[in-house]
């Protein structure tokens, strides 16, 4: 989609042209729900998340600054309302402040072959404080006091969560790994070729929408 395509469709949005909104929609449900499923646990609940972002957007669209790139201000919405879903919906505590989780070394290094909707899957299954942190520092770039003003938690606490959100990754992926090590050997199928190498350590090398950081 052009520029000036997509000023057009935001300038029928800002008008409520329901076929505009529509068109919007159907634009940026990928990359929309790309970002929903990171913090969601399941899809059903990433597309209530979506849902409610893109409300937002199109109540909140005149505010769009046609200097910015779009993707960016949609973006944030659909974090922040994926934000929003979590604080509503905590049911577990955070775990206790444990600032020395951020000296705990991982151990030796595992390469690991899965596809990306199983990694996908393993970070949904993360206890929701854990994938929350996770997702908000090692992929959207976010600081320990950042997510923690962002979360009503302190930093220690934040590093705690990711600590422990990479190394239930890391068992997630070991265990895969080892389930198609059996099948690989059991059927002679060759998964080099069709799969991605993952590190589970510090879970480099897979794109989450953006890249992972350490």
């Amino acid at each position: 989609m052009s520029d000036e395509e997509l000023h057009k469709l935001i300038g029928g949005c800002i008008k409520q042209d329901r076929k505009c909104q529509k068109m919007l929609y159907k634009a940026f449900y990928g990359f929309s729900m790309g970002i929903c499923l990171r913090y969601a646990g399941n899809r059903d609940e990433a597309a209530e998340v979506m849902n409610q972002g893109f409300f937002k957007v199109f109540t909140h669209i005149e505010s769009y600054d046609i200097s910015r790139p779009f993707k960016a201000w949609l973006g944030k919405i659909m974090m922040n309302v994926s934000i929003d879903f979590y604080r509503a919906n905590l049911k577990m505590a955070y775990t206790d402040d444990l600032d020395q989780a951020e000296h705990v070394t991982d151990g030796e290094m595992v390469d690991s072959n899965l596809h990306y909707n199983d990694l996908l899957a393993m970070v949904q299954r993360l206890p929701q404080a854990y994938r929350t942190v996770f997702n908000l520092f090692a992929i959207d770039g976010y600081s320990h006091e950042e997510i923690g003003a962002m979360l009503n938690i302190n930093a220690g606490t934040s590093k705690s969560n990711l600590h422990k959100a990479r190394q239930k990754l890391k068992q997630m992926i070991l265990q895969a790994d080892d389930s198609a090590r059996n099948t690989k050997y059991n059927n002679g199928i060759d998964y080099n070729s069709s799969y991605v190498a993952i590190n589970a350590v510090n879970i480099n090398g897979v794109r989450l929408n953006k890249g992972i950081r350490e």
